[in-house]
């Protein structure tokens, strides 16, 4: 399921127009983004949870030339799949 096809989906359940299906979906995921950017921790019982892991600098190499490279300290989302969804993919 993509974006599109999400914000169908709530329109045709919930009787809305596709503007306020789509004004919720996004809604949500900007309201997502912003507490990540932040450095918050979104939690979404029995579903999942996001958080950002930070990666500390390190020496790495160029993988064309062998030369050595340095990478910057980095931070980058993480997903952790909640205990109720991994159940029901599981089956």
């Amino acid at each position: 399921m993509n974006k599109i096809e999400l914000i169908q989906s709530l329109k045709d359940s919930n009787n809305l127009s596709k503007s306020e299906a789509e004004t919720v979906i996004n809604l949500f995921f900007n309201k997502v983004a912003e507490a990540l950017a932040q450095g918050e921790r979104v939690e979404i019982r029995g579903l999942c949870s996001f958080f950002v892991k930070k990666y500390g600098g390190y020496t790495g190499r160029n993988p064309k030339t062998g030369e050595k490279v340095k990478v910057n300290p980095k931070k980058l989302p993480f997903f952790k799949v909640g205990k109720e969804l991994k159940e029901r993919v599981d089956g």
